[in-house]
């Protein structure tokens, strides 16, 4: 399992990297296909589990969404679409025993891995320091993980939540102290582009909200009985596997930077 892990990560990493510094459009699509392989993966999830989904429309629809919200479009007008057209598709679907659970996991698919995903090109679009600012989440998650998960293996004892059995209090707190940490480095490397009190909240909102993402995305595999969202990425899982973290994460700390 190592060798396939090794080898994503030694061809992920770069690409991740070169797409970050690029930014733009190239960036924007990027996110948008995180967005487009995120719904795969849940619809699929979701119909091995034999849960009443509109799989075509919640991929489509979806991705509609993180379109509209890449290329600067009415969120409200993209989510009133959205919940019209599952709706009015819904009517003309049956049986109808299923149809409130069809509509329901289908609208939330939709809305959570259409609307978020896109806020990792919003914060990376900041000017004068979007490129920057997105190292700062993606190397603040990259190293969150990493600190909870080790020291939730060499000191974790108190189980942190039923959703996720191997993560414990201990791994979330070493996790909180990596994300903290890495954000007050940024203000202590560039204390113009992010004062001190910045960049602790910062660091506080992603352990907080990375964490809460990343249990909610444990919640929904527990619940549909499964151990990974797929098999795209060896060694890792699924592409929702690896970005659930940023699903609440980048919108937080999107309008935590931007907030006056």
């Amino acid at each position: 399992m190592l060798l396939p892990r090794l080898l994503t990560i030694s061809i992920g990493l770069p690409a991740l990297i070169f797409l970050i510094h690029l930014g733009g459009m190239t960036f924007s699509m990027f996110t948008i296909a995180i967005s487009l392989l995120c719904l795969y993966e849940y619809e699929v999830l979701l119909t091995l589990a034999k849960r009443p989904v509109q799989n075509f429309s919640c991929v489509v629809l979806g991705t509609f969404l993180a379109v509209n919200q890449t290329l600067g479009g009415s969120t409200a007008f993209g989510i009133f679409a959205v919940i019209a057209f599952i709706l009015l598709r819904e009517m003309a679907s049956s049986p109808v025993r299923y149809s409130l659970d069809r509509a329901a996991l289908t609208l939330f698919g939709t809305l959570w891995l259409g609307l978020l995903p896109p806020y990792m090109a919003s914060i990376r679009d900041l000017t004068p320091n979007g490129e920057r600012l997105a190292f700062l989440l993606f190397i603040s998650i990259w190293l969150m993980d990493s600190g909870a998960y080790a020291a939730g293996h060499w000191l974790g004892r108190r189980k942190l939540s039923a959703l996720s059995p191997k993560k414990t209090w201990e791994g979330a707190i070493a996790g909180s102290f990596c994300a903290i940490g890495v954000s007050y480095a940024f203000h202590y490397f560039y204390p113009a582009e992010l004062g001190l009190v910045k960049a602790l909240g910062t660091g506080v909102i992603i352990s907080l909200a990375g964490q809460l993402s990343d249990l909610a995305e444990s919640m929904i595999k527990r619940a549909l009985g499964a151990k990974d969202s797929g098999l795209l990425l060896p060694g890792h899982g699924g592409v929702l596997d690896r970005f659930d973290s940023f699903l609440l994460a980048a919108p937080a700390v999107y309008y935590w930077l931007i907030f006056k």
